[in-house]
């Protein structure tokens, strides 16, 4: 059964990374992080699956189902009356701000 409070359609192949780090420097939760030959899959259970990463990847060594992890953010920052650009919505400790929501 697919989970998507826990589980993402995020795909990376770090074999095909040129390290050109767009990914690092487009995802709002930090999922990437910069490495020595590609770039590391840091913490992939924050991403909201908004596809930036995978549009940004000029070798697709990126893949992820954009939409659902997005509107799920989408819907629960407008239902507690939350900015997503500045305050999380995820509401969990171990969600997609790393421990960082509000309370």
């Amino acid at each position: 059964m697919y989970h998507s409070y826990t589980e993402t359609s995020l795909k990376y192949d770090p074999d095909r990374c040129i390290n050109c780090k767009r990914c690092t420097q487009v995802c709002p939760h930090a999922v990437f992080a910069e490495g020595k030959e590609h770039v590391e899959l840091a913490r992939p259970a924050a991403c909201m699956e908004c596809g930036a990463c995978a549009k940004n990847c000029p070798v697709q060594a990126i893949e992820v189902q954009s939409g659902v992890g997005c509107a799920w953010a989408m819907i629960g920052a407008a239902l507690r009356g939350k900015d997503m650009d500045t305050e999380c919505s995820c509401g969990g400790e171990d969600g997609c701000c790393g421990g960082n929501s509000p309370t």
